[in-house]
């Protein structure tokens, strides 16, 4: 038993010296990505008491968007980062009801959301990582802060009440290093945010297909939840 002790600690003491060694006494590194998060949605009556319309979302899909993150070793093994990003997605839907003449029309508008995710992150580098190759696990808080986005015809909405949100996430990660301090990174985040806002229309009256439309000015609700995988692909600069 105590032999198979001895010989865990030098395994781990030598994969743990080829971690070390890739790093070539750099601490800090700059990175810029790009991120795919694969679909979001946007809750139209959330505060609803009917079930049904409670969970009535439009699905934006294929988000893209770029990120700055900059990161320092701590220890050998451990790394703290910071992940600033600013994403932005909106799409066509039928997503509102109006009155137009003497009838209830659904009309097409576009839905979406800005939104801007500020992670830190805590990196345990695994132990099988070589000189070239590092392997990674990754978990931390996120704040998040966005908008709702509602155009159609000349009109659009502002955003009178809106609450930043607080979650966590968990990634697995790669880097390569190409050079001595350049590296290629990929990762996969799951983290789940979402956010409430309040918002009202600009304008009272539009003119769609010739008709004068007339919006109200009460405020509504709607929700935010960029729920889907993330993908991140980018490099970054060791010093």
């Amino acid at each position: 038993m105590s032999k198979l002790l001895k010989f865990c600690v030098l395994l781990l003491f030598v994969f743990s010296s080829f971690t070390i060694a890739q790093f070539n006494g750099n601490r800090f590194s700059v990175g810029l990505n790009g991120v795919y998060t694969t679909t979001a949605r946007v809750y139209l009556n959330p505060n609803s008491s009917d079930v049904t319309l409670r969970n009535q979302y439009f699905l934006l899909e294929d988000i893209l968007n770029p990120a700055l993150d900059i990161r320092y070793r701590l220890a050998d093994l451990l790394i703290i980062g910071l992940n600033i990003e600013k994403m932005k997605k909106t799409g066509a839907g039928p997503n509102l009801r109006v009155l137009l003449g003497t009838s209830v029309a659904i009309i097409n508008i576009e839905d979406g959301f800005n939104l801007i995710p500020v992670e830190l992150t805590l990196y345990y580098i695994l132990p099988f990582s070589t000189e070239k190759f590092k392997f990674l696990m990754g978990g931390g808080g996120g704040y998040y802060i966005g908008e709702h986005i509602r155009k159609f015809g000349d009109a659009d909405i502002e955003n009178v009440e809106r609450k930043a949100a607080y979650g966590i996430q968990v990634s697995i990660s790669m880097e390569y290093l190409i050079k001595t301090n350049v590296a290629i990174r990929t990762e996969m985040k799951f983290r789940d945010p979402q956010f409430n806002l309040k918002s009202r229309y600009t304008k009272d009256t539009i003119n769609y297909q010739g008709s004068a439309v007339r919006l109200s000015q009460e405020l509504f609700d709607s929700k935010i939840n960029v729920d889907g995988v993330t993908f991140v692909v980018g490099a970054a600069i060791n010093f």
